[in-house]
């Protein structure tokens, strides 16, 4: 190509903010980005736009990813520009990491969140499912183990976590 530049835009990408923010922008193509995506909606194998979220009591909800109408939400193959992603019950992020096709968060309380192409385990949710919502991975709440940092590799997890203090 002559007199111009090539720009590969791949992604995901993720800035966190001071605040708890996470801003988030890319390629989409597993769900990564924690926006619906085709792929994981027509593989049988996957649950796209469902994840596990925890109620206000405790108990845990499917949620099936929709626009605020109602209707089913608009897949997105790539996202060009930041957009703010929500995680579940208003947590803080105060680390975050993206693999190749996968993003794993850590919350102000310690918990970790994962999303995207799962096919390797590198989710941690104890199967191969792949998600397009930030789901929480329970090994560290049931193992009673707070989450300190996380590096995702580009089929792989990283997880630093300490046994939770006793009150």
């Amino acid at each position: 190509m002559q007199g111009g530049l090539t720009v590969s835009l791949m992604g995901p990408f993720i800035s966190l903010l001071e605040t708890g923010d996470i801003y988030i922008w890319g390629w989409n193509e597993s769900g990564q980005l924690a926006l619906p995506t085709r792929s994981l909606a027509e593989d049988k194998k996957t649950v796209a736009g469902q994840a596990t979220g925890q109620n206000e009591d405790g108990s845990e909800e499917n949620k099936i990813a929709e626009a605020e109408d109602g209707a089913p939400a608009t897949f997105i193959s790539v996202q060009p520009f930041p957009a703010l992603l929500d995680l579940p019950l208003g947590s803080d992020a105060v680390k975050a990491s993206c693999g190749s096709r996968h993003t794993a968060v850590v919350t102000r309380t310690g918990e970790l969140y994962t999303w995207g192409w799962g096919k390797y385990g590198q989710l941690g949710h104890k199967d191969t499912t792949s998600w397009d919502r930030p789901c929480r991975v329970e090994y560290f709440v049931d193992k009673q183990l707070q989450v300190m940092a996380v590096s995702c590799g580009p089929w792989n997890t990283y997880v630093y976590a300490v046994e939770k203090e006793k009150s």
